[in-house]
Parts: C-alpha cells; structure tokens; sequence
C-alpha cells in the first residue's frame, strides 16, 4: 500500500492563474511544507509550515479564491462568512488523512469552527485506486442525506481502513453515520451527480498541483502533510490576523 507521500500518476491540470501562485511560493509550497519523512515520522514541526508565511496577506490570494463559500454545501462545515477557510484534499484510504481526521480535525472544530473563526471545506482527491474512489462517492451520497461528516468519522476510525471499502462495508458505513434511506444512499453513490462532484473536486486538486494527501489550503497558505495541531492553528490565526475588516468578517 503506498503512504500518503506517493504522487498521483495523473498529469496536473495546470491552470495559468492558480498554477503561477501555487508554484511561485518557495518556502511555503506543498513539496517545502510536507514532513521531511511523513512515512517515519507523522508530524513534522510547526516551523515548516505555518511560520515561514509571507506576511502579506494578498500573497496567496490565487488559492485563497478557492474557497467555495458555498451556503449548501455539504461538505463542510462552519460560517459561509467565517474569516478563515481551510480546505482539505483527501483521500479515504490514506493513513495521515485518518490520523489528521482523528488527532486535530475535532481540536480546531471545537476551537474555530464553534466561535465563527473557521470553516472547513472538504474536497475528495482520491489518488489510491477504485476503492479510494468509491469512498469518496460514498462519502457524498451520504452528504446529500446531511450525514457526510459522520461518514468522515466513521470512515476515519480506528481500524476502518483495515477493513477496506467495498460495496458492502460503504453501506455498513453509512449505517453508522445514520444515514436514513440506504436505498438513495445506493443510487446517490452510482449516480452521476457524485461523479461530476469527485471530478470537480479531483481537477481542482490537480490544477493547483496537490500530489499527495493530506494536503490543505489555509486561505490560500499551502500545508502539506499531517502536521501537528501547531501548524494549522497558527495558520488560522495569523490568517484572522490578516483578514481584512472590508471583507466584511
């Protein structure tokens, strides 16, 4: 099984705005903020990540434009007018997305998520085969039955990964997350809808140049890898630091 540090063999789908900031951004690019040995050591320090931000706050307004905002989207969490967005690429059958999901998800909801502070988009970037794939259709069809962060956790639990993501465990899955009609759960993850989804949010992932997941976008601030609780708070709050008060938030 390959860690979270194997690229996808998929060709980028470089777009020439996104693709110019996300490549121009040295220090704080995806490849310079992931973990030095992600498969020997999960967490590397804050320092890589967080702190050597530019302190301009335009400077990555390309990918802070990512955020979706989006009043019906299911996959997410948090004010549509929060100050701060993170954006999450991941994939269901990667161990780090697990971890991350586990150990700092539920910490920064309890800590930004709850005052206003944060919203968290999720974005399925599945890079690890049919089963990633399927995950991820199922992990939307539960979303259009509001149980999609359940499914996250369920999906995410201790030993879930172990037990794969075949057809059967999916809808064992979606009992858990209470998922109410099993039947449009079915026909939701077959159906077309949940494709054109994962594609939307797959070539998004490709065009600004994640390879590798967990990766995120802190208003813009590329983090690459499951770093430590440190990193992602002191992305968000320096980003509310940066917010501007004409933005209205």
């Amino acid at each position: 099984m390959p860690t979270s540090r194997t690229s996808s063999r998929k060709p980028l789908l470089y777009a020439a705005g996104v693709a110019v900031a996300a490549i121009t951004l040295g220090l704080v690019s995806w490849q310079a903020t992931a973990p030095k040995d992600e498969a020997r050591r999960p967490a590397a320090s804050a320092s890589a990540s967080a702190s050597d931000a530019p302190d301009a706050p335009d400077a990555f307004a390309e990918l802070k434009a990512l955020a979706r905002r989006e009043a019906g989207d299911r996959l997410a969490v948090g004010r549509t007018d929060a100050p701060v967005v993170l954006i999450e690429y991941s994939d269901f059958k990667c161990g780090y997305c697990a971890k991350f999901a586990r150990d700092t998800e539920p910490e920064l909801v309890k800590r930004y998520v709850a005052d206003g502070t944060l919203r968290i988009e999720w974005r399925n970037f599945p890079i690890f085969g049919a089963e990633s794939e399927a995950a991820a259709k199922a992990a939307w069809a539960a979303g259009q039955q509001d149980r999609f962060t359940a499914f996250h956790t369920a999906a995410y639990a201790e030993g879930a990964k172990a037990k794969g993501f075949g057809e059967d465990r999916l809808l064992e899955l979606a009992r858990e997350a209470g998922v109410p009609d099993l039947d449009r759960f079915k026909a939701d993850m077959a159906g077309e809808q949940a494709a054109t989804a994962l594609r939307r949010d797959r070539e998004e992932g490709y065009r600004i140049g994640v390879q590798s997941t967990p990766s995120f976008l802190v208003n813009g601030q590329p983090i690459a890898g499951a770093q430590p609780l440190a990193a992602f708070t002191t992305a968000i709050d320096r980003a509310k630091a940066q917010a501007k008060p004409k933005d209205g938030r």
